[in-house]
C-alpha cells in the first residue's frame, strides 16, 4: 500500500507577517475611522473630513512601516549579536557548550546519557544551529525579518484605511459619525474574524476584543470633536 505524506499545518509559521498585517489592518481601520469621527463631530463640511482621512492613511502607513522596520531590525540585531557570541564560544570552549546543550535536553526530560548523545549528534551536524534553536530560541520561523514586517504592516494599514475613507467620501455628512462608527465596527469585526481564522484562534473572542477597543477609541475621538466643536469651515 502506497504511503501518503501530508504537509502538516502549523499556524506559528505565519506569526511573523500575520502579526504585522493584523496590526496594520486594525490600526488602518481604527485610526482612520477615529480621525474621521473626530473631525466630523466638529464640522459639517465633507472636504476637511476626506482630507483628514487621506492624510491619516498616508502618515499612518509610513509610520507603521517605519516603526515595524526599526522594531524588527532591533530584534534582528540582537539575534545577530547573540549568534556571533555563540559562534565565538563554540570555537573557544566547545566542551563547555556541549555540556550546556546536554543540560538543556535534560531539563526537557531526557536521561543524562541520552541527553549527551543527542547533544553530540546535533553538535556534529551543526553546532551553531543546535545552540541557536535550543539555547537562544532562534529558528527560521521566528527569525526577525524587518523588510517583510514593514511591508506587511504598511500595506495592510493602507488596505484598512481605505474602507473608512470610502465611507467619508460617500456617506451623508449629517450622519457621518454614526455611519463611520457602524462601518468601522463591521470592518473591525471582519478583520478580527480573518485574523482569528488565519491564526487558528477563537473567532468570537477575536471579534469581541477588537470591537470593544475600537468602540473605546472612536468614542474618545468623537468626544474630543464634540467638546471642542471647532467649525473648520
Amino acid at each position: 500500500m502506497e504511503r501518503q505524506h501530508f504537509l502538516e499545518l502549523h499556524y506559528i509559521n505565519r506569526s511573523g507577517w500575520l502579526r504585522a498585517a493584523v496590526l496594520g489592518a486594525n490600526d488602518g481601520i481604527l485610526s482612520t475611522s477615529s480621525l474621521v469621527i473626530g473631525i466630523a463631530a466638529a464640522t459639517e463640511l465633507r472636504n476637511p473630513i476626506v482630507l483628514a482621512a487621506l492624510a491619516g492613511i498616508v502618515a499612518g502607513a509610513f509610520s507603521m512601516a517605519a516603526g515595524e522596520y526599526v522594531s524588527v531590525s532591533s530584534q534582528s540585531d540582537i539575534e545577530t549579536a547573540d549568534l556571533k557570541r555563540e559562534e565565538e564560544e563554540l570555537a573557544t570552549m566547545p566542551e563547555v557548550e556541549l555540556k550546556e546543550l546536554a543540560k538543556i535536553y535534560e531539563r526537557r526530560g531526557l536521561a543524562p546519557e541520552l541527553a549527551m548523545e543527542v547533544a553530540q549528534a546535533l553538535t556534529a551536524h551543526n553546532a551553531l544551529e543546535a545552540h541557536a534553536k535550543d539555547e537562544l530560541g532562534i529558528n527560521e520561523i521566528t527569525q526577525a525579518r524587518p523588510f517583510q514586517a514593514a511591508m506587511a504592516s504598511g500595506a495592510s494599514f493602507i488596505a484598512g484605511g481605505l474602507l473608512p475613507l470610502l465611507v467619508a467620501i460617500f456617506a451623508p455628512v449629517k450622519y457621518m459619525v454614526v455611519s463611520e462608527y457602524v462601518c468601522a465596527i463591521l470592518f473591525l469585526a471582519l478583520a478580527g474574524m480573518v485574523a482569528a481564522r488565519a491564526g487558528g484562534s477563537s473567532v468570537i473572542k477575536g471579534i469581541l476584543r477588537v470591537c470593544f477597543w475600537g468602540t473605546v477609541a472612536m468614542g474618545a475621538t468623537a468626544l474630543v470633536g464634540y467638546l471642542f466643536g471647532v467649525q473648520t469651515g
